[in-house]
């Protein structure tokens, strides 16, 4: 689609968000959002006919881009057929969704329990998981971001979470494995693994492992870093929970449905968690979908005995027909493997050449299509580009950065001293080519804050 120019519809749109819309995340005033005008595959364009190139997926969720002509149909002919109905009757587009993603989710995760988001998702799964273990606390690493909801937010581990904190939501936090900022002082994977490994167990054994009903990790963090956890993490969380008699929760909001080259990142790690929350990737996020995907155990747990918990949304049918078109778009179109392959012959080696060249790329890291460049003053100190929770001028490199790379056509994906590559799972290679060369420039206004 060719964007057409309409300047003055774009200043309604600007002014109109501007008297009424109260924008997350944000002080309202400091604030000028880019009015859009339409969006097709990778691309988004604004009223003045400028077009991106959408390094961030929306916010990492539009796995198959926008306007997919199959889902965009199905979502058509469920609203002709169907457009809403209750979510305690059985309904052709929800039975189905469940089918379909519980075939492709690890071991025995299938029972569907749907939701409108990934934040709803964790809640549920926080509760599910005091409700069958009788247990009050739940473990989270500080590197994450598992949503702002109440029990979510708590749950996070990046500097939202604290005007939100409230102190007192049975969350106990720490640290997870990043060999590049090792809190764990060590040399290798190997350590980092063994090392993070024994400081779960002895937060454990301080908090006191009858107190304890749930582990939640993201499989690969998202927001915090994108750190991929060394081989035999996973798998050795899983152990400690099954000694303690924990639930391991995963969170694949942002991780799922391809966007690690895998249907979940789970896959890479052959492990199975007791919960496994989703959202985001499922439909594309055409229309607002998660859930949580719930072991044959837990799902016993709530057999005879009701589950206290439900959504007036839950299931909604619109998002469940999005949810099987997307799906069905995904095997057919072969976009998991698109996502492997794009990241394997495209994406890394390019980051990895970019870091080669630029002074401020101090790691890359990623699979599939979820890459993250951590950006520094320093390679030798790894001091990051710009301060922890940086706001304001102590911002301006990294604010300098994505100036750059929005006026040469990228949007970039932009979260402290980091920027992601987050690029829909179809990308083409000569898409993803494109934005490693605006990346290129990016990183040499980087560059010059260097030491």
């Amino acid at each position: 689609m060719t964007p057409q120019p309409n300047p003055q519809v774009g200043a309604a749109v600007k002014a109109a968000d501007r008297a009424h819309v109260f924008h997350s995340w944000s002080a309202q005033e400091l604030i000028d959002p880019l009015a859009v005008a339409g969006a097709e595959g990778s691309y988004f364009w604004d009223y003045e006919g400028k077009r991106y190139l959408d390094f961030t997926s929306g916010l990492v969720f539009t796995n198959i881009g926008y306007q997919h002509p199959k889902v965009v149909a199905a979502i058509q002919e469920q609203a002709a057929t169907l457009s809403t109905f209750a979510p305690a009757f059985a309904i052709e587009a929800r039975s189905e969704a469940a089918r379909l993603i519980a075939e492709r989710t690890p071991g025995d995760l299938d029972k569907i329990f749907f939701t409108n988001g990934g934040a709803e998702a964790v809640e549920n799964a926080t509760r599910m998981a005091r409700l069958h273990t009788g247990r009050p606390k739940i473990l989270s690493a500080y590197r994450s971001y598992h949503g702002a909801t109440s029990t979510a937010i708590n749950l996070t581990g990046d500097p939202r979470r604290w005007p939100n904190d409230i102190g007192a939501a049975g969350v106990v936090h720490f640290w997870a494995p990043f060999l590049y900022r090792s809190p764990f002082h060590a040399e290798n994977e190997r350590q980092e693994c063994e090392r993070a490994l024994q400081h779960l167990e002895d937060t454990i054994a301080f908090e006191g492992p009858a107190t304890i009903a749930a582990v939640i990790l993201e499989t690969i963090p998202g927001t915090a870093g994108i750190m991929t956890p060394p081989p035999g993490y996973l798998a050795g969380v899983r152990e400690i929970c099954d000694r303690y008699g924990i639930v391991f929760v995963l969170d694949e909001v942002m991780a799922g449905f391809g966007r690690t080259g895998k249907w979940f990142a789970a896959d890479h790690y052959d492990v199975t968690p007791d919960l496994m929350t989703f959202a985001k990737g499922v439909n594309s996020g055409y229309v607002p979908l998660g859930g949580v995907a719930i072991s044959s155990e837990i799902a016993e747990t709530f057999a005879r005995r009701p589950y206290p918990g439900g959504l007036t949304y839950s299931g909604h049918p619109l998002a469940c027909a999005a949810a099987v078109a997307t799906i069905n778009v995904m095997e057919e179109e072969g976009i998991v493997e698109q996502a492997t392959r794009i990241g394997e012959t495209v994406l890394g080696p390019g980051l990895r050449e970019l870091a080669e060249r630029h002074p401020s790329v101090g790691e890359v890291r990623g699979t599939g299509v979820f890459w993250a460049l951590e950006l520094v003053k320093d390679r030798e100190t790894r001091e990051p580009l710009v301060p922890y929770n940086a706001a304001g001028t102590d911002n301006a490199p990294m604010a300098a950065f994505g100036a750059t790379a929005k006026a040469h056509g990228l949007w970039p994906f932009i979260n402290m001293n980091r920027t992601h590559v987050v690029p829909p799972c179809n990308v083409t290679e000569g898409e993803a080519k494109e934005g490693l060369a605006v990346l290129d420039m990016a990183l040499s206004i980087a560059d010059e804050h260097t030491v």
